[in-house]
């Protein structure tokens, strides 16, 4: 059998992978800007985060379109298309004389997101040999886990030394070298589809995840039992059943929803989002806490989750390779423990946490992402027929950019919700919020251990069958 790889697939996937990283890297590098974004846009901190939430809301929504149109299309010109409109959205960005128009140059920033990392999995599904799945998941698990981790640093670096707004001039360069890298290399064909596009489950997908969001955002200054906030719960609900109706009776589908019959799937998916929730929201949660609680500068809050980033950039290839040697099991579950117990550590020794001790802690618990994140997917790819592989990838990358929406809302929520309606100084407020979010973070992880040792005792008893 031939496992050789060649070099126009590996350019291909660089490009999409440049794109993908250059996004992500984006997405997160404001928050160590939020406090200065703040005073100079003059608006509170629950509604600045929508910089990174209103980003990661527009790339889940876009991700849900990516099952349809990798199977109509053509991806050499989606990755162009997507190129093309995140220099548009950027340059936006760095002129942005105001709030809203920084917001929309970010939404449309997303757009190229949602469609560069989905072409990235697609390309490795399609090209790359069963035998190194996993070390090439693991791969592209190390651009979309190490790009957010990376992010506060480098958006420390540029805006303590020269201007946040240069944090988007500086990577127009990666993103040409990207353009031109995909259109002479990325040759991956599509199934030659013609249905119609499902607009009417896009909307109701779209209005699921966006009154979601506004409902836990609206939470952190308005309380959840407040009647907006539970009106926006209930019309996501209601939208949700609409999508469900709609998507499997429709004359086209955004994605096959039958994956989901396939048990090592949705538990895979549990994993995978708590996974990404846990990733964004610490990578949230941290600077903000460095900055208000420890009084350290952006420059030092990014720069705490830089050596964690580096441990997890030589993880995620060794855990693919794990993978391919050792099983799946293996490295899910021994990362699912790792971030588990990171997350727990946070919240246990915060009484005695410097930026050293958060540094140290964040290393163990992006070395458990990063164990375990990417070969979730890997996994779920091996459990379907090959013509469902762009619904599971659209699923799962979709879930894993709305898990870190969410993820950032609910933590902006905790931290401005005790910052509003708590007593004593605003390091003390801060303190408490972070209390709470870290006590999320370590039941989530619990939680995803506990569907990853689910998923491995079910595929090990049909094996034995």
């Amino acid at each position: 059998m031939n496992n050789k790889i060649s070099t126009k697939t590996y350019l291909a996937l660089l490009s999409a992978a440049l794109l993908s990283f250059t996004g992500i890297l984006t997405e997160t590098s404001m928050n160590v800007t939020y406090p200065e974004l703040s005073q100079q846009f003059h608006v509170s901190l629950d509604i600045i985060q929508w910089i990174t939430t209103g980003y990661l809301l527009m790339v889940t929504i876009v991700m849900a379109t990516t099952a349809y149109l990798l199977k109509r299309f053509l991806a050499r010109s989606i990755h162009a298309f997507a190129a093309t409109t995140f220099i548009i959205g950027d340059i936006l960005c760095a002129i942005s004389p105001s709030f809203p128009i920084l917001l929309i140059g970010r939404l449309i920033q997303a757009i190229a997101t949602g469609l560069s990392t989905p072409i990235m999995f697609q390309l490795i599904f399609a090209k790359i040999p069963r035998a190194k799945l996993g070390t090439m998941t693991g791969v592209a698990g190390m651009v979309i886990s190490f790009a957010p981790a990376l992010g506060p640093t480098y958006g420390g670096i540029i805006s303590s030394t020269m201007s946040w707004r240069m944090i988007f001039w500086l990577v127009i360069p990666i993103v040409l070298i990207s353009l031109v890298l995909g259109h002479f290399n990325i040759d991956m064909e599509n199934a030659g589809i013609n249905k119609s596009f499902d607009i009417l489950s896009l909307l109701l997908l779209a209005i699921t995840f966006t009154g979601l969001v506004l409902g836990v955002s609206w939470s952190g200054s308005k309380g959840i039992f407040n009647g907006q906030v539970i009106g926006a719960f209930i019309i996501a609900i209601l939208a949700l059943i609409g999508f469900l109706y709609s998507n499997n009776h429709g004359n086209s589908q955004l994605f096959d929803l039958t994956i989901f019959k396939f048990r090592p799937v949705w538990l895979g998916l549990i994993n995978y989002f708590f996974l990404q929730f846990i990733n964004i929201g610490i990578s949230f949660l941290i600077p903000v806490y460095a900055q208000y609680v420890l009084h350290a500068n952006a420059l030092v809050a990014g720069l705490v989750l830089l050596p964690g980033s580096l441990v997890g950039a030589f993880t995620a290839p060794f855990a693919g390779k794990l993978a391919d040697n050792k099983g799946y099991a293996v490295p899910i579950i021994l990362g699912d423990i790792s971030i588990t117990l990171g997350a727990l550590l946070f919240f246990s020794i915060q009484n005695w946490l410097t930026s050293l001790l958060v540094t140290l802690v964040y290393v163990l618990l992006r070395f458990g992402f990063n164990l375990s994140f990417s070969n979730n997917i890997g996994m779920a790819s091996t459990q379907v027929p090959p013509q469902n592989s762009a619904d599971v990838n659209s699923v799962f990358n979709m879930m894993q950019q709305y898990a870190g929406s969410i993820g950032v809302g609910i933590m902006a929520a905790i931290v401005a919700g005790a910052q509003n309606m708590g007593t004593g100084s605003l390091a003390t407020r801060t303190y408490n919020g972070g209390q709470i979010g870290f006590a999320v973070l370590t039941i989530l992880g619990v939680i995803g251990l506990v569907a990853a040792i689910l998923n491995f005792n079910y595929q090990k008893r049909n094996q034995q069958i």
